[in-house]
């Protein structure tokens, strides 16, 4: 009797060896899951931030938009702004105050507003500058200065690079191809220079600056000198 049981576990012990592998493969597979999941939800993550970092975030309509301006150039105030696209104050500007100078001033027929690239931080903001200008090309500069202040991150850290630049003309719908042959083949490349210079003989030295009717004014203080301009022209 004691040598058929030995006989029947021996016989038994590869099933139970094979069952036990199936189990603990079982309980690793069930342990990866978790980990699995929490990985592609991670993706996601990173997926949805970046598609709503790429995507343009008009600000405000821009009545009359010509080129790096709006608004009626017959109007008694000129206001022009000088900026760069990596300033983090010129984005704050673009987002939070603009809306209400042009709702204010612009639609109403009071202010012609005009930007002027000031990329004084480094290449980056060149890039960027004469990227806006190419996009311009095709009548979007107002959506593509929206799209480069959505996406600041950091100061001449490769986000603003060419590659970027051709990123954000492809996510709002400029033609590439034109877009890369006005960017790689450095068509605003001086223009931007001259910015520079234009900028610096009207005695600016930092962004966001404004010339309102040709007297430097800063962000704080633009809405009360575009009153006090409407003002001298007997205007409310």
């Amino acid at each position: 009797m004691a040598r058929r049981d030995e006989s029947k576990r021996k016989s038994a012990s590869p099933s139970n060896r094979d069952e036990l592998k199936a189990r603990r493969q079982r309980e690793e597979r069930q342990k990866l899951i978790p980990i699995l999941l929490i990985a592609v939800a991670a993706i996601v993550v990173v997926v949805i931030l970046i598609s709503s970092n790429l995507t343009p975030k008009t600000v405000a309509s821009r009545p009359q938009a010509s080129g790096l301006a709006m608004g009626d150039p017959n109007a008694p105030v000129k206001v022009e702004e000088f900026a760069d696209f990596q300033c983090p104050a010129c984005g704050i500007f673009s987002t939070e105050l603009e809306p209400q100078i042009v709702k204010d001033y612009v639609t109403p027929g009071k202010v012609h507003f005009k930007y002027t690239p000031f990329a004084f931080i480094g290449p980056e903001s060149n890039t960027a500058a004469e990227a806006a200008y190419c996009a311009s090309d095709q009548g979007k500069f107002w959506e593509y200065q929206d799209t480069l202040y959505n996406n600041q991150s950091g100061e001449n850290k490769g986000w603003f690079s060419n590659a970027r630049m051709i990123t954000f003309a492809t996510n709002i719908e400029l033609n590439v191809d034109d877009f890369k042959k006005c960017l790689e083949g450095g068509k605003y490349k001086q223009a931007v220079l001259d910015d520079m210079e234009y900028g610096k003989k009207n005695n600016i030295d930092r962004t966001p600056s404004f010339l309102v009717n040709g007297k430097v004014v800063y962000a704080d203080t633009l809405d009360a000198a575009i009153k006090t301009a409407l003002a001298a022209k007997g205007i409310k």
